[in-house]
């Protein structure tokens, strides 16, 4: 997966001073392993950190997005301008990625619906299977309980 530029240079901010917060807890928030956060480490250290090519403001990943719109509705709309320019953004980004996780977080309410009917009706199912089981069982145990009986009644069978 491609991350933009802006995206590496918050990661990197957050275990540089004055935050510095440890590689692992960066790493397990946003979801990325150790040794990328290095890499870009490294990379920023040396000067080599360059945005990926194809990178750019639609391209960044659901989470990513998500921190943008929040912080976005944190920056005063007088200093908006710069902070989008900062980011490499334009406003109508901003409403596409809401849009975006709106229809994202739709359709995961959709897949988690499916998944409950499927659940349900598998239930169902099991649970009809174990009613025709007891039955079968209390069925068994009834006969057993009878032959029992008519052996202490009329004895053994004797087979010719």
């Amino acid at each position: 997966m491609r991350y933009s530029l802006s995206y590496k240079e918050s990661l990197i901010k957050k275990i540089l001073p004055p935050e510095s917060r440890s590689i692992s807890s960066v790493c397990r928030e946003e979801g990325i392993s150790d040794q990328t956060l290095r890499n870009w480490l490294n990379k920023s250290k040396e000067g080599t950190l360059r945005l990926e090519p194809g990178v750019h403001g639609n391209s960044r990943p659901p989470r990513e997005k998500l921190n943008l719109i929040m912080e976005s509705r944190t920056v005063d709309e007088a200093e908006k301008g710069k902070w989008l320019r900062e980011k490499g953004l334009h406003t109508e980004h901003l409403n596409q990625f809401e849009q975006e996780i709106r229809d994202l977080v739709e359709d995961n309410k959709h897949k988690e619906k499916q998944e409950i009917k499927e659940l349900q009706k598998e239930n169902k199912h099991l649970k009809k299977e174990l009613d025709r089981k007891n039955k079968a069982l209390a069925e068994l145990a009834a006969l057993y309980t009878l032959k029992k009986k008519a052996v202490e009644i009329w004895g053994e069978v004797e087979d010719d």
